[in-house]
């Protein structure tokens, strides 16, 4: 098929990526706040893999063209216009849309996450020229390939027994291994896919509140954790505490969600409470360090291990070492951050900090001169640090673990004190 894909989001790099290496002839225009000459160098994009060489490899065959202009991209020529571009982006889509006019129907996938309804909406533009579908954006950042190529689900929203056909044909290549398409109403995939996310943010902030309860009753945790998990009724996933989440379309999916229970008339008491809890816990490192020493922290150094709003990926957005920096120099307290990939996305972010040294090689090297390490991303190479180094480079020994990665027991039989999120161990 002739597809068009409009946007700079990683949902659009991907569909390009996918949808040309399976034989579509695939156009790709990028919004203009985000061209491909910028594009190409985001660290978030590089890091995902296969990506950038799959779309190199797709343009030298052919299959995949790059254009800067609305004139250049020929809207009218495309069987699909795939629309991935970012929620305060849809009010740039007129124009295109106008495009579409003289050519033959055309099919518009909407990738993007946009307000319930907004599908409907897009084809009430159309004036008839064609038929929208809802495909909501369920790509993983750091894994978004194998996350489109071979997918658990596609959430489908269609109205039209059509519409479906000439999607299932589009999206053949990656459903062949199962049944993965699951079609529904346009407005419930939309909501669907908010619903997923609001569940799976109601977990996490219910097991940070269990790891918070647990921590004033001298409760380990992961006993709790693992107890819960065995229920066949709950299962493991997202039943991790940690020091909060972050990332551009979890966060950006639970605002839209309260966005639309706020629209609807029916406020949420529960995601506002799973919210705020989250907000929270962003700052639950700082005050472990606040209390081991009795809130003397003017002048001290800390390090910090992690600004990533998870591994595997360069963004910071929402992240929680954003609170816990803004957190820490109100005190007076001096960082040495380390992240294999988020630096530039964090000074961009923070700009010029005194009060802040970054590191990307050895992490160790983060701690020398600090008081205790703060572990906020749980990057693989994090995992198995060297302790004896670590014990001498800590001049307070105090080990505070955002993501519960390390063994409480092992770290302590270092001589280092340990608190994690709901597990505490000490010499």
């Amino acid at each position: 098929m002739r597809v068009l894909i409009h946007g700079s989001e990683l949902a659009a790099a991907t569909a390009a990526a996918a949808l040309s290496s399976v034989g579509h002839r695939v156009t790709w225009l990028p919004h203009p706040e985000t061209p491909w000459a910028e594009l190409e160098h985001a660290d978030w994009l590089r890091r995902e893999p296969r990506l950038l060489a799959q779309l190199e490899e797709s343009r030298q065959g052919g299959s995949l063209r790059l254009v800067e202009s609305l004139e250049a991209a020929r809207p009218a020529d495309q069987e699909v216009l795939w629309l991935a571009v970012a929620p305060g982006q849809r009010g740039d889509l007129a124009p295109l849309l106008a495009a579409l006019a003289g050519g033959a129907a055309t099919l518009v996938v909407n990738n993007s996450t946009f307000p319930v309804g907004e599908t409907e909406r897009l084809e009430a533009q159309l004036d008839g020229r064609g038929r929208t579908v809802s495909l909501p954006d369920l790509l993983e950042e750091g894994r978004a390939w194998d996350t489109f190529t071979r997918p658990g689900r596609w959430l489908l929203g269609s109205d039209d027994a059509a519409a479906e056909a000439q999607m299932r044909e589009l999206l053949r290549a990656f459903n062949r291994r199962s049944e993965v398409i699951q079609r529904m109403p346009r407005r419930a995939a939309e909501l669907t896919k908010f619903a997923i996310n609001g569940m799976l943010a109601t977990r996490i902030s219910y097991m940070n509140e269990m790891a918070g309860l647990a921590d004033s009753l001298g409760v380990d945790v992961e006993y709790v954790r693992r107890g819960m998990g065995a229920d066949s009724r709950i299962g493991y996933e997202y039943l991790y505490p940690g020091c909060g989440f972050g990332g551009p379309n979890f966060s950006r999916d639970l605002m839209r969600l309260a966005d639309v229970q706020s629209a609807s008339g029916r406020r949420s008491a529960l995601l506002e409470q799973v919210l705020d809890i989250n907000e929270h816990k962003k700052e639950t490192l700082f005050r472990k360090l606040w209390s081991h020493f009795h809130g003397r922290l003017e002048g001290r150094t800390v390090a910090i291990w992690g600004a990533a709003f998870k591994p595997g990926t360069a963004r910071i957005d929402h992240a929680p070492v954003l609170r816990l920096l803004r957190a820490l120099w109100a005190e007076g307290v001096r960082v040495r951050l380390h992240d294999p990939a988020a630096i530039p996305a964090l000074l961009e972010e923070v700009g010029e900090q005194p009060l802040l040294e970054v590191f990307d090689g050895d992490p160790h090297v983060a701690c020398e001169g600090a008081c205790a390490l703060m572990l906020v991303t749980e990057w693989k190479a994090y995992w198995n640090p060297d302790w004896e180094r670590l014990a001498g480079l800590l001049g307070d020994g105090l080990v505070l673990d955002g993501r519960n990665i390390f063994d409480p027991g092992w770290v302590a039989a270092q001589g280092l004190h340990y608190r994690g999120i709901g597990r505490r161990a000490d010499p």
